[in-house]
């Protein structure tokens, strides 16, 4: 029996931690019903509280600069699917890094959205994976170069 195209695009399972499962479902928003999108904003505040707005505003900030950069389509899955796509699994891993190792992530930057530069994103990845970090909620990493969720 043929594999579903959707099945091959959703490779990774969505990690258990509630801030990397906001981001994804914020990204999803985003990329559907643009960057002042009510559930989007709705998702940042239940996790972040008042203190939403800094994360929000930098998630904006860095789907319009992908937007605006890449030379490529991003894909990303229906925001109830529990599986997640190449593209946000990397996003993930992107904004988990992006502080801590940004030569590392600059890199996959570069590679996701086929350009040879990408410092407008990168610090906006920084951003906003700084911004989940002094709220409460750090990105969780498993080792470098690996996201924190299985790639079954």
């Amino acid at each position: 029996m043929a594999e579903a195209p959707s099945q091959s695009l959703l490779v990774c399972a969505i990690p258990q931690d509630p801030g990397a499962r906001t981001l994804v479902y914020a990204i999803r928003k985003i990329a559907a019903g643009g960057l002042n999108d009510a559930f989007a904003a709705h998702a940042m505040l239940a996790l972040f509280g008042s203190r939403s707005r800094r994360p929000l505003l930098s998630l904006r900030a860095l789907m319009a600069e992908l937007a605006r950069a890449s030379r490529r389509q991003i894909v990303v899955g229906p925001c109830c699917c529990p599986r997640a796509t190449f593209a946000e699994a990397e996003l993930l891993l992107i904004v988990a890094l992006a502080c801590e190792r940004p030569g590392f992530v600059h890199g996959r930057l570069c590679q996701l959205l086929a350009v040879e530069h990408a410092l407008g994103a990168l610090s906006s990845a920084q951003a906003l994976g700084q911004a989940f970090a002094d709220l409460g909620h750090p990105l969780p990493v498993h080792s470098l170069g690996q996201p924190a969720f299985s790639l079954d």
